[in-house]
């Protein structure tokens, strides 16, 4: 039984690393065709304590202001601000996961995050005592367009559909939960899809939990593109600008008090300028800044106080 699970355990981790890799070429290929003008700079890293990974990240395009997408697989010794937070003594972990953030140059084109990820945790002989997958994918507009929100839900639901129809709905209302930013008594966005701990059970094992995964990961550019090539020619103000980068803050505000991702990188000796490659090159924090009464503005901030059913 060991020697299955372990055996299992490292065609998932050399089966789900090969898909992220080929995901970051599809998802990057078209988004560089999509801006007309910029090309995703590429670095290759390794991590010290074990692993490493390829950061791509497009800067001053025509459509993308500042975006990454990133694949790393990292293992090693668990350090020991993890230990608690998984409720182990002593253990090493190997994890691998794409990640992306992308933030367009014109505010009526929406921010978006997506993760993808796998990870397992060992006991002192290197037998696995955990694994698990998780993920999700979320969309963050300055202007909200109706439409826009109801395409990237349904794009979602139609996913989660075709494994479960229970999944869109608990995983949507956990994307509601995860991107809150708790001081400021708001939702980050609109929401998507939020999945953690995604274990074997009788109903679910490994490789119907990657069949999941990888569906939603391939679903996505399905979910954004359609929206970008729709906004991104659309004029706007100065104002409209600014009241982007003043929305911009509260991303960057949830990024680095309540992520998780974010925070297990920084805890494990994690690349820095990857971690943080997520983060606007232009923000704004404007003093107390109310938008006007029945403008666009002030309708984004209510609906944001209050998860909104999409589909």
């Amino acid at each position: 039984m060991l020697f299955t699970r372990f055996y299992i355990s490292i065609i998932m981790k050399v089966k789900f690393y090969a898909y992220i890799e080929q995901l970051q070429n599809t998802i990057t290929s078209k988004l560089e065709e999509i801006d007309g003008s910029a090309k995703f700079k590429e670095d290759i890293w390794t991590r010290p304590e074990g692993g490493g990974g390829r950061t791509r990240v497009i800067e001053n395009g025509s459509v993308f202001e500042k975006g990454g997408v990133n694949i790393s697989g990292v293992h090693g010794k668990l350090p020991d601000s993890m230990k608690a937070y998984f409720g182990v003594e002593d253990a090493n972990f190997f994890a691998c996961g794409l990640s992306l953030v992308l933030h367009p140059k014109n505010p009526m084109v929406p921010t978006v995050h997506a993760n993808w990820r796998y990870f397992e945790l060992y006991g002192k002989d290197g037998e696995i005592v955990d694994q698990w997958f998780g993920g999700g994918q979320d969309l963050t507009p300055y202007y909200l367009f109706d439409e826009d929100a109801v395409h990237f839900h349904e794009v979602c639901k139609s996913a989660c559909d075709k494994h479960n129809d229970t999944f869109y709905n608990t995983y949507k209302k956990r994307c509601d939960v995860y991107f809150w930013n708790t001081h400021r008594n708001e939702a980050r966005g609109i929401g998507g899809l939020f999945f953690d701990y995604c274990k074997a059970t009788s109903e679910m094992d490994m490789q119907a939990w990657y069949d999941f995964v990888t569906e939603v990961g391939n679903s996505f550019l399905n979910s954004y593109v359609p929206i970008v090539i729709k906004r991104k020619g659309l004029g706007y103000s100065k104002e409209q600008r600014d009241w982007q980068e003043i929305r911009r803050g509260r991303y960057v505000e949830f990024n680095l008090v309540h992520d998780k991702g974010t925070l297990f990188g920084l805890k494990t000796n994690g690349r820095i300028e990857s971690i943080l490659m997520s983060l606007p090159p232009h923000v704004q924090w404007v003093y107390d800044h109310q938008p006007e009464k029945g403008s666009e503005e002030e309708r984004l901030l209510k609906i944001l106080m209050k998860p909104k059913e999409w589909v």
